[in-house]
């Protein structure tokens, strides 16, 4: 790379402007510019009126002055006053690091309003950095590179442009700093969800006449000794060996985030939503809502407490009512929804309606597992029973030699004779294993692996003390329960207390529940939730609020891609614009100092089309700095 000067006249002046450019080979073996960054305009010792002044911050001073910059190819002007002289061709390109995703990140909370939320609550102390700024380096690091706050600080600040956007130097990515900052936001919590709520109200009009309920899990790493929610239970993750929190969260049907709560790791789904009611009404007031939730979450106690106090639901149902609604169903005629999918409905007594739902591409695809798993299983059967054979007949031939011999068998190692345990442990390697053990242990494993397809073949094992015969390990397929299960395959059953019993109107609205999936899978994998490696249990919760804040970030990007890009997700946004790099331009002057000048590399066509595209503009570059006599990189504290 190398600075090139471009010369033009603009009313009769002569103006020079300065890029950083590199030099590009091409297909025909010849070569071509690219301009990398712009510089701007350096005085050529034109008149004083017409010289350009530059507002660059002395570092020794700690303020700001305005300056005049000339080439050291043209010697100062006698009457220049305040300018410095800088050394063209000894140019020093420093720091690259990423600025595109961390300025649309920062973008993101500017339209969020954060900033105006978090300062009243977060007042500076005798801190040197606001608070403000440290919660916002934490959300929009969620954001773009999800890690632990010791990467932060040790790593990732350094690779990105967070000094510049925030203005701020290394005093803001602290270790100490970050953690401290975690321990102030649990008890703004409530506070955060409605400034959000209404955010969203005025941002995207959003409405809470229908809501999405959900639950998951988060795993810890670690003993998680001084943490009281941390507790054995369900894990969705399939980490059971670890401890973990439980996460409610509410939604929108447009994926709007409202509310969260972080329950104890051993908490039943269904005891959840009888608080959670409560705690919305306590936080948006009583009014009409209708509750859109899946199976196993609410009770039969809490549903009618939802009836008699005029809340509306629409829940999934355990298959298992479906059968016992299969004589009502049977009378009502199938409604064709849309290609695939049709449904039925019948009304009980209790004023609550239940509907039917039959989806041909749900159908193959549980009856494709339900068949690959049944073979394996089948097979597993037919292994285990020709072990358990080959047991026997060993276990047969070891019961006649004692019975010829008319004794048990003797040790006869000469080795174990003075030693008691080694006598003892070869005595249990010579003794036969009980057949009925390994068919016992064997089977279980099977039908832990099989889960519900287990219940589809009928197995028969011998009692304990019972002779064992070639017949008496044997298995057979159950022909009743397949039939019901192949005519569940593919349904669901909805229940709702609505006024509305249209089929067409009520499954769109269940399978809004989509959403709250994606929230959930995005905590995961986009925002890196998990695992949770604090000891703490304020910073644990502390945690998922900054999960929580970076989700909605990310979902106010995802509204502006709506508009004006559908095609495109924040995760594809966030990489095309990471490749929009920042670096220190630092140039020599004439008395020993430099001048270091923060530049953005200029936009390819690709990003320039997607910021044309989402009607955003890259904002001006940050201000020079005038550094003492020695360049290094800035100290930290």
């Amino acid at each position: 790379m190398f600075i090139r000067s471009t010369q033009r006249k603009k009313n009769g002046k002569c103006h020079r402007y300065f890029s950083v450019v590199e030099n590009r080979r091409l297909a025909d073996g010849k070569t071509t510019q690219r301009q990398v960054m712009y510089l701007g305009e350096i005085n050529s010792g034109q008149e004083a009126a017409w010289r350009r002044t530059l507002r660059v911050f002395d570092e020794d001073r700690r303020q700001f002055s305005e300056m005049s910059l000339f080439p050291d190819d043209r010697p100062l002007p006698a009457d220049a006053a305040n300018a410095i002289s800088v050394k063209l061709t000894e140019m020093k390109l420093l720091r690259p690091r990423s600025y595109g995703d961390c300025w649309l990140g920062c973008l993101m909370w500017e339209e969020l309003r954060l900033t105006q939320f978090w300062e009243p609550l977060l007042p500076p102390g005798r801190e040197a950095v606001p608070w403000v700024k440290v919660l916002q380096l934490l959300v929009v690091n969620r954001l773009i590179a999800p890690g632990s706050e010791f990467r932060l600080h040790r790593q990732w600040f350094d690779s990105s442009a967070m000094d510049e956007l925030l203005e701020v130097d290394f005093a803001v990515a602290g270790k100490d700093r970050l953690y401290r900052c975690l321990d102030r936001l649990l008890e703004h919590k409530d506070a955060l969800c409605r400034f959000l709520t209404e955010r969203w109200r005025s941002l995207f009009d959003a409405r809470l006449d229908v809501l999405l309920y959900d639950l998951t899990s988060t795993y810890f790493e670690g003993q998680c000794a001084e943490i009281p929610k941390g507790k054995f239970g369900h894990n969705r993750d399939g980490q059971k060996h670890c401890r973990q929190v439980v996460v409610a969260l509410v939604v929108t049907p447009d994926g709007l985030p409202l509310a969260y709560e972080v329950l104890a790791g051993n908490t039943s789904d269904k005891s959840t939503l009888r608080d959670f009611l409560a705690r919305i009404e306590s936080l948006y007031g009583k009014a009409r809502r209708v509750w859109v939730m899946d199976r196993g979450i609410p009770t039969e106690q809490v549903l009618k407490e939802m009836r008699d106090g005029g809340t509306s639901y629409l829940v999934g149902t355990l298959r298992a009512t479906l059968d016992k609604l299969q004589t009502e169903l049977a009378g009502k005629p199938w409604v064709q929804l849309h290609e695939g999918v049709r449904a039925r409905v019948v009304t009980k007594k209790d004023g609550d309606t239940y509907v039917q739902v039959h989806s041909a591409e749900r159908n193959e695809k549980e009856t494709a597992i339900r068949r690959r798993t049944f073979k394996q299983f089948v097979r597993g059967l037919h292994v285990l029973r020709r072990r358990w054979r080959r047991e026997m007949r060993k276990a047969e031939e070891a019961r006649r030699r004692n019975e010829s011999k008319g004794r048990a068998p003797k040790v006869s190692n000469a080795r174990c004779a003075d030693d008691g345990k080694r006598a003892d442990r070869a005595k249990r390697k010579r003794r036969p294993r009980n057949p009925r053990d390994i068919l016992v242990g064997g089977l279980a494993v099977l039908r832990k692996e099989a889960g519900k397809v287990a219940a589809l073949v009928s197995v028969t094992i011998p009692a304990e003390g019972d002779v064992f015969t070639s017949q008496s390990f044997h298995y057979e397929l159950n022909r009743e329960k397949l039939a019901q299960t192949i005519a569940r395959e593919g349904a669901s059953l909805l229940r709702t207390n609505l006024p509305e019993k249209d089929p067409a109107k009520l499954w769109p609205m269940y399978t809004q529940l989509t959403w709250i999936e994606a929230a959930f899978k995005a905590m995961k994998s986009d925002l890196g939730i998990r695992p949770v490696y604090h000891q703490v249990g304020p910073r644990v919760e502390a945690h998922i609020l900054v999960a929580f804040l970076g989700y909605c970030l990310m979902v106010t990007l995802r509204k502006r891609l709506e508009v004006h890009a559908p095609g495109l997700t924040p995760q594809d946004v966030l990489k095309q614009l990471a490749t929009i790099k920042m670096v220190d331009v630092c140039l020599p002057t004439t008395d020993s100092r430099w001048l270091v000048l923060p530049r953005y590399t200029e936009p390819e066509a690709p990003q320039q089309a997607l910021l044309k595209k989402l009607k955003l503009e890259l904002p001006k570059q940050p201000p020079p700095r005038l550094r003492g006599t020695h360049l290094m990189l800035p100290e930290r504290d």
